[in-house]
This record gives structure tokens, sequence and C-alpha cells, in this order.
């Protein structure tokens, strides 16, 4: 492909936050209202379509949380995919993508329905004609088409113009809904029975609203359009957040007066009104709105087509725009073909792409009816922002420290936590809606499964923060096996470090896999990373005849821009039990305590954990090991008896009681519960001191010549290493302070780890 085809070609930052404001809002003031008011009153009644609006409001606000907190930190065009790309890798961002390519489509073929719909009904009535069944049909799908197809064109002249029509569009709907809303308070203030309309409130139950909710939750997703700006949004990092925020404010007040001003327009006892006004404007479902309003006040229809012309058609414009954005990232990574990259030379806009959701768009809105279509968008966003609130818990745990945020959610993670749980009950209930939607949804996400396994996955580009490997060697693993993961940084002191693991391999009876992270420098770009791999496949080399002879051996070479992210990741994927690291005894980064890799990486790993520090290749007679309780001291215990020398080696488990403590601790008692896993008794000795301060005492018994220690072993602090608050813990003032060869032990955290491991 030529040059001016592939990817390098860059999208026009043109828009501004009241651009992407008006966006997001064009999106969500669409469809969604209109329908839902009629199909929610049916369900729900009068109160429940208020609730329904309200409600969905505050579920979007926790989902619009995670989108602005994970915008302003990957501004760029894809919104879920590449946020999914960083918390999940290849596989999930590219179902993401896919999903979320999918759902604007649809949606985009609801808000075309939606404004054939009004438009053939305000043109039905001027012109006195009475259209019913399939001429009915065929007139309003055509409609439908035809407004698509001008939009697709309006997407193809290029961002600026997408955004200032989308803004003269946006700001209408909105001046016309807030002026429905504005009459209705007026029609109640001079009739205040209408107000009876709400009687009574839920008249089918409270298990409706759920179902109300699901169908109009598509109503909402505005805030997901935005995220898709990122390549061509002014200031990004602020203003994405910002757009979001206020978009989602502005609409959940606007709706709630829109669905009031709706339930108050229609008198019982008027004009044919002979049932309670709820049950009138529900007869109606889709068209219940219209209906409603066109009684609104003087001229109602004419003000309701203008009103829906406006309110579908931005959201057409925004919905185009944000699929086309999501298939063009997928091209742009080589998800699918990059002819979906391909940028067009006089408009800059990525036009295969924005043909391909066009396509979806005419085929959605053809052939499915109304509320599948809606609830078919309404499920696919359903899943969609429930995968994004699981990585914006994720990225924030794993990559806090590597990403440049503009926003940060309060209240984190409760709000996405919340999000999820909502979003899931609201996704099985749609079941009771529409069939259909939990149809489409789970094909479209299988036939993504599909083109990922078959096309994509050996196709992808590698992304600048994602984990990778350069070359990996295997070696058969038995299903109950040890698994122990050497993490090889210095190669200069790899084999001294693989030694020192010899012991612990033959306790465990266990399989190695031996890890060096690449460290590449920051301005070279990923495709030169395997320059930087030879050092460290010289140590696995020799490390892997050491080990190989004795023990089943595997290595891996991996690149990631973080290290102690790459080394989390991979003990994760690979199933580890232990760990082993080595430690040079000096930090040189700031507000860490043994490094930045170190720090993060104890804190995170759902294994057990074991460092060294200048151990060297050396025979341990006599380990001291302080011990204080807890799974850590326990472990530090059994790691210095493998440690120590076969013949002659002795472990001290070393205890001190502060002089106003009223007790010993019980090392005797703690031994004989551990005793299968320590060396045996006649091994082990115990010594108690009483002292004041714990770090001296232990670093004087350490130093002490009549006792001849080889090496000291602690455990580590459960607490989180890195920046911890007015003063090191004991385990690290020790590992600083000691100059003898030094093990630090850490013990898996139980069903914590586990939940980590594998959650």
């Amino acid at each position: 492909m030529s040059g001016k085809t592939e990817l390098s070609s860059e999208l026009s930052r043109d828009l501004s936050l009241f651009h992407i404001t008006m966006m997001g809002l064009g999106m969500m003031i669409g469809a969604g209202v209109f329908i839902g008011i009629g199909n929610g009153v049916a369900h729900a009644g009068p109160g429940g379509v208020l609730l329904t609006f309200a409600l969905n409001g505050v579920l979007a606000m926790f989902t619009a949380m995670s989108y602005a907190e994970l915008s302003s930190a990957i501004p760029r065009a894809g919104g879920a995919y590449n946020f999914a790309r960083l918390g999940f890798g290849r596989g999930t961002s590219f179902v993401a993508g896919w999903m979320e390519w999918f759902a604007s489509s649809v949606a985009g073929s609801l808000y075309a329905v939606t404004f054939a719909i009004y438009l053939v009904r305000f043109v039905s009535i001027i012109l006195g004609l009475k259209l019913t069944g399939t001429p009915l049909l065929v007139t309003e799908k055509t409609v439908a088409l035809v407004v698509a197809a001008f939009f697709i064109y309006i997407n193809y002249r290029g961002a600026s113009e997408t955004g200032r029509v989308g803004a003269f569009f946006t700001l209408g709907q909105t001046l016309f809904l807030v002026l429905i809303g504005a009459v209705g308070l007026i029609v109640v203030a001079r009739d205040p029975s209408r107000l009876q309309n709400f009687s009574p409130f839920m008249p089918n139950g409270w298990g409706k609203l759920l179902c109300t909710m699901g169908i109009t939750y598509v109503a909402f997703e505005g805030y997901e359009v935005i995220a898709q700006a990122g390549d061509e949004a002014v200031d990004a990092r602020r203003n994405l957040p910002k757009a979001m925020i206020y978009s989602v404010v502005i609409v959940t007040f606007t709706y709630v007066a829109v669905a009031f001003a709706s339930l108050v327009a229609v008198k019982t006892g008027v004009a044919g009104v002979n049932i309670p006004a709820w049950e009138w404007i529900g007869q109606f479902g889709a068209r219940g709105f219209g209906e409603a309003v066109s009684r609104l006040m003087p001229a109602g229809n004419f003000w309701l087509t203008l009103a829906v012309i406006f309110a579908s058609t931005s959201a057409l414009n925004a919905t185009i725009y944000s699929a086309t954005r999501a298939s063009y990232a997928l091209g742009r990574d080589h998800m699918l073909p990059p002819v979906f990259a391909t940028i067009s030379g006089k408009t800059q806009t990525p036009w295969v792409a924005l043909v391909a959701t066009g396509v979806i768009v005419s085929v959605v809105a053809t052939l499915l009816p109304t509320k599948d279509v809606a609830s078919s968008a309404s499920i696919m966003f359903l899943f969609l922002f429930f995968l994004v609130n699981i990585c914006v818990i994720k990225i924030r745990r794993n990559m806090g420290d590597e990403l440049t945020y503009g926003f940060l959610m309060p209240l984190f993670p409760l709000l996405p936590v919340l999000a999820i749980v909502c979003q899931a009950v609201l996704a099985v209930w749609l079941v009771h809606m529409s069939p259909i939607a939990w149809i489409v949804a789970p094909v479209w996400i299988l036939s993504g499964l599909l083109v990922y396994r078959f096309y994509s996955r050996s196709r992808v580009k590698a992304t600048e923060h994602e984990i990778f490997v350069l070359e990996e060697e295997e070696a058969p693993v038995r299903g109950d096996e040890y698994r122990i993961m050497v993490a090889l940084a210095n190669p200069d002191t790899a084999l001294s470090l693989v030694r020192n693991t010899y012991a612990i391999c033959a306790a465990k009876n266990a399989g190695v896999e031996l890890l060096h992270m690449v460290p590449v420098p920051d301005q070279v770009p990923l495709a030169d990373a395997e320059r930087y791999m030879v050092a460290g496949k010289e140590a696995i080399g020799e490390t892997m005849l050491y080990l190989a002879p004795q023990f089943p051996s595997s290595s891996t070479i991996r690149y990631c821009r973080n290290v102690a992210r790459g080394i989390v990741s991979a003990v994760r994927e690979k199933g580890t039990d232990l760990l082993i690291m080595g430690w040079q005894g000096r930090t040189v980064s700031r507000g860490f305590t043994l490094g930045s890799t170190l720090d993060p990486v104890v804190e995170r790993v759902p294994c057990n954990v074991v460092i060294f520090k200048d151990c060297g290749d050396k025979k341990f007679r006599r380990v001291l090991v302080p011990v204080a309780g807890g799974p850590n001291a326990v472990f530090a215990l059994e790691m210095a008896g493998v440690l120590a020398d076969k013949n002659e080696g002795k472990v001290v488990a070393f205890t001190i009681k502060h002089p106003k403590a009223a007790e010993w601790f019980d090392v005797e008692g703690l031994v004989k519960s551990h005793a299968e896993r320590l060396l045996p008794r006649d091994r082990i000795e115990i010594k108690s001191i009483v002292h004041d301060d714990v770090v001296t005492a232990i670093l004087q018994e350490a130093e002490n010549e009549d006792a001849g220690y080889d090496m000291v072993a602690m455990g580590c602090s459960l607490e989180p290493f890195i920046r911890q608050v007015g003063r090191d813990s004991i385990p690290q003032a020790v590992a600083r302070l000691c100059t003898k060869p030094m093990v630090m032990a850490k013990s898996s955290a139980g069903i914590r780890s586990w939940i980590s491991k594998w959650i």
C-alpha cells in the first residue's frame, strides 16, 4: 500500500470543547427519548418513565467517569478499543472495538428510523394521507436510508464539517426540547389537575422499571462518541472529560423535563381521551411521545417534527462518526485489513471505514423492527460499558504510574463497581423486552471472535504500552508441577542468581521459567526492541545450560515500556507459584524503597516472592531469621531452611520483646505448627532478646561475629512497599542497612492472591 493510504496519515485536530460537547449531546438526544417515552409509559407507567430517565442518568454518570478518566490518559481514536488493549491485551481489545463499531452503527440505524417515522407522520398529516401496513413501512424505511446516506456524506466531508453540522443540529434540538419542558411546567402551573396523570405512579410494579431502563439506556451513551474524538479534539486531555460530564448532566435534566411535559400534555376526558392519560400515550408505543406533544402546544405537530428532525439527525451524525472511528482504529492497528485506516487525501477522513459503517447502518435500519433495533443497540452498549468499567479499575491499578491523567474520578473504585453491577442487571433484564437483541448481540460478538482468531491475531501491530513476546522457548509442564519464575534483569549476575535458585528447585521439585524484560529506551520505537535483547538472550542461554539437565526449564524474552508491569503480567500468564528476583542493595528512584521495579512487583504479584541481595555463589551455614508471626515469617523460615547448607546448615529463629511488652512471642509454637515445611527441629535454634528498637536489634545480631551468621532471611511487609508514609517498615529498613547477604520473602496472600491471579 502506498504511503498516502497508510496509517501514517493523521486526522485533523479541529474539534473544540463546544464541538465535542455538542457531539455527545447530539448522540444522546435522539431516538432514545422519543421512542423511549412511549414505550416506557406503556411498560412502567407515568412515574416509571420519569425514574427511567433519572436513574439511567445516574448510571450513565458512573460510566462517563470511567470514560473521562481513561480518555484523559489515552486520548486516541478508538475509545473502548484502546482501553481494553491496555487493560486486557489484543483479543479483548478487538472484541471491544468490534462491539463499539456495531453498537454505534446500530444506534445510527435507530436514529435514522426515528427520523423517518416522525417525518412520514408529519407529511401524512399535512397531506391528509393515511398510510398503514406495508406502504407505511416501506416509506419509513426508504426515508431512513436516504437520511443515513446524507449524513454519511456529511461525515465524509471531514471532522470540522461534522462538528459544525452536528453543533447546529444539536443546538436546535436542545432548544426545542427545553421549550417542550418549559411548556409542560406552564401547563401544570395553569392546570394543577394534570398532575393526576401520575397516579398511579408505578401501576405495573418495579420490575418493569428495569426493562424500560434497559431499552432506553442507548439514549445516554453519547459520551462514548466523545472518546472517539481523541485524535481530533483540541487539548484532548482536558476537554474530553469536561465534555463527557457536561453532556450527561445536561441530557439527564432535559430528558426528565420532556418526559414530564409529555405526561401532562394529555388530559383525560378531552378530545377523545377516555382512558387514563398514561395508558392513552402508552397504546401508541414508539409514537406515543408524538401523540402527546401534539396536544401540548399550538402547532404541536410542527414543533414536534422539527424537534425530532434536529434530534435524530444530530444523533445519527454523531453515531456514524463514532462507528467510523472505531473501525478506523481496528484498521490502524491491523486488527481489520489496513484498508480500513485509509485516509482521504482531500477531506482527511477514514473513508473506507465510513463506507463499511454505512452498510451496517443501512442493513439494520432496513431489516429490524424499531423496538429490536433499540434493544440491540442498548445491549451492545451495556456489554461495552461493562468492559470499560473493568478496564478503568485494572489500568489505574497496573499502569497508574505510567500514564499521564488529565482527570481522575472521585470515589474510585466505587463508581465503576456500581456501574458494573447495574449494567449486568439491565442487560439480563432486556431479554423480557427483546429476545431478538439477545440473539443479534451474541452472534455479532461470536463473529468477531472468529475474525480475530483467523485474521487479526497474526497481523496485529504492537502499541506503545503493550507487552509482547520477542522470543519464547517452552518446556513440557506437568499438571501438578510447582512453577518458579526467575526474573533476570542484570545478565552479569544472572548465573549467581540462578545458582541460589537451584536449591529451591530441588526442594520443590519445580519447573523453571527464566524471564528477561528487554530494557528499551523510551525514545526508541517498538520495531527496534529486538536490537536490545542480545545480552538477555546470552544470560538466559548460560542459565539454561545450568538448570536444564536437572529441572524442566523454559525461557521467555519480552518487551514492555514498564518492566514491573511486564513481570507481573508474565507471572499471571504462566501461573507462577514463586517469583525470584535479585536486588543490588541500593535504590536510585526517589519515592521507592527497593526500586521502581521491585516495589510494584512485590506489591502486585499473586504468588510467593523471594528476593536475593548479595547472596552470590556461597554456602550458608547459619541463617538468621527474625520472626514475629504471620505467613511471611513462616515463609522466610522455610526459605532459610531450603537455602541453608544441606549438611551443616542451621536456622536461628530470632525474636525481640520490647521492654514494655507483657509477653514473649511464642516462637516454639510457630515452629511446631509448621514443622512439615521447616528444617528438623534439631537444626532450628530459637533466640530471644529484649530491646526497645527492633531494627537496631536485628542489625546488631546479624553483625555478631560470635554467632557467625552467613545470611539474614526476613519476611516482607504485607503493606505496599511503594511510598510508605512517615518511615520505612522494619523489613525495609533492615534490607537497606544490613551488610550481610540477605533474602526477603513474601508469601502469597491466600484468597486475595488467587483472585488477582485468575480474575
